[in-house]
């Protein structure tokens, strides 16, 4: 059966505004747009260690599939929750099955009728659909403007208010100002909530994000962390007080209707949260790489280009949805997996190159891309 000709015609006007999007082929090209900024799903320890644990444990007979609330609590999960709450100074964690089924089952369940939340403008995707299911009043403020943010404080002297952000932005890699941000929630008694997804791993003397890295943990509701970027793996946890993971096993949705997590897969999230504790060299080099770009943006006249950023994700505007896709075409071509990122998923005259810096590349292949782009532009 065919589609309905209006799903027919936002296809069409897709390809007609030339933003129509296909499942990328990979082929021999170097790595500069996926999240394994530590190259953690490439290791062959992990996936040994992983299937390891997955036999100490004896999961190959016990493990069950089904809602964690029926079959599916194996004792994987247990041990792996302890383990990132210490990991990463928290009371509790709860494992969901995504970064986006955690947002998702949070923010649909966790703001109620009467609360507000303030969230920003520049937040993901999946924030933002939950906030979307949320009973609760909700509005944007100016990205990374708490000015902006506060005025929308005021509007709301009586209510439980949730401020949402994250700790690196996942277009542009920016980060707001913790310290600002902490400083404007303590003086009007407000709930912080922060996504981690593309920190951890990065911040942190063992990758712990960039909350823990200010010493800021204690300051925060609940931090969101995602396994799928520099972990290398499937899976996210809420991070908060005992009484928040139980409000969430009783009422976040995407939580409770949805099959658990395999052994095999919990297994990996801790094989790769044991292995980020010892891995100080591959976040150093991390760390090398992303200050080397830094160097070639100022050093080649592209600094202008760049969002500013000191994590792993910096984005060059490029306006114009024509000339980005020449561009991103171009450095395919010479072997470069840069990803172009263009309206709508950003404002028109906001398109974007995003680049995604790891422990594995090498100084030469910044050197390359780099160049590339300042003879494209010039």
């Amino acid at each position: 059966m065919k589609i309905a000709e209006n799903l027919k015609q936002k296809i069409e006007n897709c390809k007609q505004n030339n933003s129509f999007r296909k499942l990328p082929v990979f082929n021999n090209v170097v790595d500069f747009s996926s999240n394994d900024y530590i190259g953690f799903s490439k290791s062959e320890v992990i996936f040994k260690n992983a299937h390891a644990c997955l036999l100490e444990n004896d999961m190959f007979q016990n493990g069950a599939t089904g809602s964690r609330l029926i079959s599916g609590n194996h004792s994987l999960y247990s041990i792996t929750e302890d383990f990132l709450a210490q990991f990463h100074d928290a009371e509790s964690a709860l494992i969901f099955n995504s970064g986006y089924s955690a947002n998702l089952g949070f923010f649909s369940a966790v703001p109620q009728e009467n609360d507000v939340v303030l969230y920003d403008e520049l937040c993901h995707a999946s924030i933002k659909d939950g906030i979307a299911l949320s009973i609760a009043q909700c509005y944007h403020f100016i990205h990374n403007d708490f000015e902006d943010l506060e005025q929308f404080i005021l509007r709301f002297p009586n209510s439980n208010i949730y401020i949402v952000a994250e700790s690196v932005f996942s277009m542009d890699g920016d980060s707001p100002n913790f310290e600002e941000l902490v400083s404007l929630s303590e003086k009007y008694n407000c709930y912080l909530i922060v996504d981690e997804a593309h920190a951890v791993g990065v911040f942190g003397e063992k990758g712990e994000g960039l909350i823990q890295h200010l010493q800021l943990q204690d300051k925060f509701f609940a931090r969101i962390i995602t396994f799928g970027k520099a972990l290398g793996c499937q899976g996210a946890a809420v991070l908060g007080s005992v009484e928040l993971r139980e409000y969430l096993i009783n009422f976040a949705r995407s939580f409770i209707y949805t099959t658990a997590l395999s052994p095999h897969a919990v297994a990996t999230i801790l094989t790769a949260y044991q292995h980020l504790e010892i891995e100080n060299n591959t976040i150093e080099k991390l760390r090398e790489n992303i200050v080397f770009f830094n160097q070639q943006k100022n050093l080649l006249g592209l600094k202008p280009m760049f969002v500013h950023s000191k994590s792993a994700i910096h984005s060059a505007i490029v306006p114009g949805t024509d000339n980005l896709k020449k561009l991103a075409e171009q450095l395919h071509d010479k072997g470069f997996d840069v990803q172009a990122i263009l309206s709508p998923i950003v404002p028109e005259g906001q398109e974007r190159l995003r680049f995604c810096i790891h422990s594995y590349n090498s100084q030469e292949e910044i050197k390359q891309v780099m160049e590339l782009v300042r003879d494209f532009i010039f």
